[in-house]
């Protein structure tokens, strides 16, 4: 599973430097023909693998539940995310993969809540979902990508 990891860091710091350049107000905007921004995007990476991983690992995930509600697959923006809470964002962004890797190490996911996927797809174990993240993880790439050549070509 450390391949899954390495995949999982290296996106998510290729995409603190990919949006580095923009303002927190750029980072907010939703562009006409989108329904979310790359802020949300961000945020909606965190709150998924806490929720995939830790909840439905059944351990307590590293963020609280109002974060996982508002970001959680299915929601859209609802309010401005500050500097602060973007700052926030970041530095969770690679500390989680960090100590969710050193707690799949220990052995914290002895047990998994199953599901299938929007995909079809049956998840049933931690190492399910850790391969499925990736490709979640590259599928928010494309669309921030796309918000950000949007937002730069206005």
């Amino acid at each position: 599973m450390q391949k899954q990891f390495e995949v999982m860091k290296k996106i998510r710091v290729w995409l603190i430097d990919f949006v580095s350049d923009l303002t927190i107000d750029e980072l907010n905007e939703v562009p006409k023909g989108f329904n979310n921004n790359i802020a949300w995007n961000l945020a909606h990476l965190v709150a998924t693998q806490q929720l995939l991983v830790y909840r439905n690992g059944n351990q307590t995930p590293l963020v609280n539940d109002a974060f996982i509600d508002s970001y959680k697959p299915g929601t859209k923006p609802e309010a401005f995310m500050d500097e602060a809470l973007m700052n926030d964002v970041r530095r969770m962004l690679i500390e989680h993969v960090d100590r969710s890797e050193s707690d799949y190490n220990a052995g914290l996911f002895k047990t998994y809540n199953t599901f299938q996927n929007r995909y079809g797809i049956g998840v049933e174990k931690v190492e399910d979902v850790l391969t499925m993240l990736d490709m979640h993880e590259g599928l928010h790439l494309g669309y921030i990508m796309a918000l950000k050549r949007t937002l730069r070509n206005k």
